[in-house]
């Protein structure tokens, strides 16, 4: 047997060592060079390792959301046959002939016709426009007026606060079906304007709770003290610190409850002191089709089953966007 010389082992046992350094730190580059070039960052980071806002993290949730989605192109068609809605209706709503009122469908009227001969996929058509808009523009009054009354309420606090709680009190008080009984009734216009001016008298109180309660709790947070103890004036602390992370509460009550808003408006047009003819919308349409509901129930289906449509794809883009801004349900 050869003599094993003393140097060999250690030959041997420093080159394995230095292969397993080598190896080793061979891989740790290897280790610090992929995670150089990753996009992206541990969870809850963007792409150059900082953290993502609640506004991006929303819209990831969003996106992924099938109710979202589905929500969100039902309402793009309202939108879009809402502006233009000789797209796909190309005769005109007030066009009406007696000798064909109350008959079912025929070639080029897929719906029918109503009481006074108007064709009724027409006047669904363009009913739209008249829904979407006071839904709409009622949710933007609201939301603003609400908004800023509840937010320089819950900044300021003290007599403010004080007053616009007895006074939002006395609007809860006041039952929304009758209030519009007595205000429109005595309005003669057959424009949207007085319905989306009723809204709004009585729907911001709800607005202005959530925008206070919102207030009060982000100008408690640290960010807010010492921006305070910097010297940062009032209307800064409000427009920079305070609101943007104060007006997610506003942005999902206000979403849910434009469907509301549309579904208000049909009923003080059905009850006959919403809008009024010639005007075009699904409430009159109703009203008119619930006296011929058992000889022609075309007339009320096609109207009514557009504005359930049209509030249940509402009221599910406001529960996606409540899901995906809510902290606590993530």
């Amino acid at each position: 047997m050869p003599e094993q010389k003393p140097w060999d082992d250690a030959t041997g046992s420093g080159a394995i060592s230095g292969a397993g350094a080598g190896g080793g730190m061979d891989l740790a580059m290897d280790e610090g060079a992929t995670l150089e070039k990753t996009p992206g960052g541990p969870e809850g980071t963007g792409p150059a390792g900082k953290p993502r806002s609640l506004w991006s993290d929303a819209w990831r949730d969003l996106r992924r959301n099938p109710v979202f989605i589905i929500s969100g192109l039902v309402i793009l068609f309202l939108v879009i046959i809402s502006i233009w809605p000789s797209l796909i209706a190309d005769q005109d709503p007030l066009d009406c002939d007696l000798a064909k009122a109350q008959e079912g469908s025929q070639p080029g009227h897929p719906f029918g016709f109503d009481g006074q001969g108007c064709d009724v996929y027409t006047r669904t058509v363009y009913g739209a426009r008249t829904s979407v808009a006071v839904g709409v523009l009622s949710t933007v009054g609201v939301s603003l007026l609400g908004g800023v009354l509840g937010g320089l309420a819950g900044f300021f606090g003290g007599k403010w606060d004080a007053v616009l709680s007895r006074l939002t009190d006395v609007f809860f008080g006041i039952p929304v079906v009758l209030g519009g009984l007595v205000f429109l009734s005595v309005v003669t216009s057959s424009t949207i304007w007085p319905v989306i001016g009723f809204i709004v008298l009585l729907g911001w109180p709800q607005i202005a709770r959530i925008a206070r309660g919102s207030v009060i709790t982000a100008k408690q947070n640290d960010y807010v003290q010492a921006a305070r103890a910097l010297g940062a004036s009032n209307s800064r602390m409000m427009l920079r610190h305070i609101m943007p992370n104060a007006i997610a509460p506003v942005i999902v009550v206000a979403t849910i409850a434009l469907g509301t808003y549309i579904s208000l408006e049909a009923t003080l047009s059905y009850l006959g002191v919403g809008l009024k003819p010639p005007a075009v919308s699904w409430g009159i349409d109703i009203s008119a089709a619930s006296q011929y509901v058992r000889n022609a129930p075309h007339m009320l289906l096609w109207p009514a089953g557009a504005l359930a449509v049209t509030v249940l794809a509402f009221i599910m883009l406001g529960d996606a966007v409540r899901d995906a801004l809510d902290p606590k349900l993530r």
